[in-house]
């Protein structure tokens, strides 16, 4: 490992397609903006995936970094890696502990009638031969827990900001659709097309030593439905209010 290379130095030695996903870099971690469409990790149904990525970001670390968690392969956002063993040991355990604090934006056909709430449905696996699996709100399910708040409004769709207080497989894409505003492009629980899943992983907060903080900005395939919830308008405010910065690398400047 050459410890003469800056991390500027090391970071330019990663291809520019996979360098301007990386939202914050430091000596313990790392997160991604994962794009839509690719798998955390390899599998069956997956073509590509964040592992063949990881040894170009190395970065002259003795280990590859690895993911600290997963995301559907159709969502898009914050995904956090860690560096060395005992980072993602750590990392393991907030997780484990659901001591992560995860935001994510969703737009959803319809939207709920009132402004804030929570959906307390719990959930459960499901599978057959003729269907595969798939998720399903259930009394014999696990307890699952969303808080979520309406951002915005548009014609036909709404703009949520969903916070998971448990981590079921699929748990906002199943609670929201129970609930009657599936969201948009969801093809399993919903109703497909819309150029993709719109559903964004925002934002995510762990308790680390210093604390980790970040955020993700939307994927192309969601910004005009955002657009037509007020987002452009917001992202513009937001942008006036902060300031701009110079670099997103060090995981402090507002992303819209």
């Amino acid at each position: 490992m050459d410890h003469s290379l800056s991390r500027q130095d090391r970071l330019g030695q990663v291809p520019p397609e996979i360098a301007s996903r990386i939202l914050l870099l430091r000596d313990d971690a790392l997160v991604l903006n994962k794009p839509a469409g690719l798998a955390t990790h390899r599998g069956p149904r997956a073509s590509a995936s964040v592992e063949d990525w990881l040894p170009a970001l190395q970065m002259g670390r003795r280990h590859l970094p690895q993911p600290a968690h997963r995301l559907d392969q159709d969502t898009a956002g914050c995904l956090v890696l860690g560096r060395t063993k005992p980072a993602l040991a750590a990392l393991g355990a907030i997780f484990a502990k659901g001591l992560a604090a995860k935001t994510y934006w969703a737009v959803v056909q319809g939207g709920p009638a009132e402004d804030a709430g929570e959906i307390g449905l719990p959930i459960r696996k499901i599978s057959s031969r003729a269907q595969g699996w798939r998720m399903e709100a259930h009394a014999d399910g696990l307890a699952s827990l969303t808080r979520w708040r309406c951002l915005g409004r548009g014609d036909g769709v709404a703009w949520l900001e969903l916070a998971p207080e448990t981590g079921r497989t699929h748990q906002l894409r199943v609670h929201c659709a129970t609930m009657g505003w599936p969201i948009l492009g969801d093809a399993l629980y919903g109703a497909g097309g819309a150029g993709g899943l719109h559903l964004l992983a925002r934002a995510i907060a762990l308790p680390l030593e210093p604390p980790l903080q970040v955020e993700a900005s939307p994927p192309p395939h969601m910004e005009g439905a955002l657009g037509s919830c007020g987002w452009h308008a917001q992202a513009r405010w937001l942008r006036l209010l902060h300031g701009e910065r110079s670099s997103n690398h060090d995981g402090k400047r507002p992303v819209m």
